[in-house]
């Protein structure tokens, strides 16, 4: 069974509000790799662990038929909260435990979720679901980051990472999946036909409150707040206070660009 995390409903709702979707490099090595593969017509797309439906709306430009899938009841009213398109819907499930019909899926898709699976259980319904001529698409963003924004970038990516690496000793074990570029969860993908690229890069528009809201988000930060609340309520003010001071703006709505890498596993079921 997949690791449950981002249960609870304040958690989810700020999911919703501070997480990203696929950046535009993303997009657009996935659709090339679709477009690679002839993998058409496009009918079911088919996003697991999809957390508030970031990664979900997206495919519905490409798809006729788009379902976010999510262990997390507080996630999946998040997404059927948000404005989506009217091929999009979302079903409460487990990764492992997918109602969808033995081939029939095109695109088995999942952003920054995969490594919180029973691996082993999740490529085997990947297999079972997915058409013959079908591809899959698993993605994360790691913790290769940067902050940018005019000739300060250098220092404003030295204290976020001061407080990411603090953050990290609060991972949960299945993290490592993402530090270490999602290489098990490539070997363990049933299709001969397969890649991973580890070096996506995006530039993500935000603001100061939005890089916090991130953190906020994030599973260790939520680890944490449980175990030192104290602590954890003053972490991410004293840095929102040394971005700003760095910066030399008083706005924490103030824009920058948050750089980050990607990487991505892409198969194809002959």
């Amino acid at each position: 069974m997949a690791t449950q995390m981002f249960e609870g409903r304040g958690h989810a709702a700020i999911y919703q509000k501070y997480r990203f979707g696929p950046g535009k490099e993303l997009r657009r090595a996935i659709f090339a790799y679709l477009q690679e593969k002839g993998a058409n017509p496009a009918e079911m797309a088919v996003d697991v662990g999809c957390g508030s439906g970031q990664g979900t709306r997206f495919l519905a430009e490409r798809f006729g038929k788009v379902v976010g899938t999510d262990i997390s009841q507080a996630q999946i009213q998040e997404a059927r909260a948000t404005p989506s398109p009217p091929n999009v819907s979302y079903l409460v499930c487990p990764a492992e435990e997918l109602p969808f019909e033995d081939a029939s899926v095109d695109l088995l898709a999942s952003f920054t979720a995969a490594h919180w699976f029973d691996i082993e259980k999740f490529m085997r319904e990947a297999n079972r679901v997915m058409k013959p001529g079908g591809c899959v698409a698993i993605s994360t963003y790691t913790v290769d980051v940067s902050l940018h924004y005019g000739n300060c970038s250098e220092k404003l990516t030295k204290v976020f990472r001061e407080t990411w690496d603090l953050l990290l000793k609060y991972s949960h074990s299945r993290v490592k999946h993402v530090l270490e570029d999602y290489k098990e969860i490539f070997e363990a993908l049933p299709f001969p036909d397969k890649k991973r690229i580890t070096d996506i890069y995006d530039k993500i528009p935000m603001t100061v409150a939005g890089v916090v809201g991130y953190l906020e988000s994030a599973s260790p930060y939520q680890v944490f707040l449980k175990n030192d609340p104290e602590a954890a309520k003053t972490l991410l003010p004293e840095m929102e206070k040394r971005l700003l001071e760095v910066m030399g703006v008083p706005s924490r709505e103030t824009p920058l660009e948050f750089w980050v890498r990607h990487v991505c596993i892409l198969g194809h079921k002959e």
